[in-house]
């Protein structure tokens, strides 16, 4: 336990600075998914819920709303993430700032939208205004060793990381007839 409060201070701590210092914002990519990792770790401490990390899924909410017919619509992201919980994941909603105004005309941060996808707050996350979502995903994707839920091929980001090009790592899906298909 006092590890994990030693990991989420100073994440924090790394945070903040990067927020507050603008030559060190490079650093929002690697403290916010650790702030977010630390929270996780401290939460399951608390509550007993030791879950393995692999249990976890990452979900791209801005690709994966545009799924149904390319318009931003909450229902496939419920359809997801109620079929991954049906197989026993955890899944982890990650999007970009605008996915408020896409949805419903405003900004909606993580507390509204995980209160919309029946998600605790811990699972989801909107990346700073000007930060691509990408990034936090592919960053918390490898450092937890977790597949990610999109129809993105992430080609810009395959030089950083490789792994993207294993068909473990990214899970496609969409709709046909109608009925949500996941490729797990």
């Amino acid at each position: 336990m006092v590890l994990a409060c030693w990991l989420i201070f100073l994440s924090a701590l790394g945070t903040v600075l990067a927020l507050a210092i603008p030559q060190a914002s490079d650093w929002l990519l690697l403290s916010v998914p650790c702030l977010i990792a630390s929270a996780i770790i401290l939460f399951r401490e608390w509550t007993g819920r030791a879950t393995a990390l692999q249990s976890w899924i990452i979900v791209d909410g801005s690709n994966v709303m545009h799924w149904q017919d390319g318009t931003a619509r909450l229902g496939p992201l419920r359809d997801v993430i109620a079929t991954l919980q049906e197989r026993d994941f955890i899944p982890g909603v990650v999007f970009d700032a605008n996915a408020g105004y896409k949805l419903s005309d405003r900004y909606l941060g993580a507390d509204a939208l995980g209160h919309l996808l029946g998600l605790q707050r811990d699972q989801v996350m909107v990346v700073p205004k000007g930060e691509p979502a990408d990034a936090t995903i592919l960053i918390a994707a490898r450092d937890h060793g977790v597949r990610i839920v999109t129809n993105d091929r992430f080609r810009d980001w395959a030089d950083s990381f490789p792994e993207v090009s294993q068909s473990s790592t990214l899970v496609r899906g969409g709709y046909r007839d109608g009925l949500l298909w996941l490729d797990l």
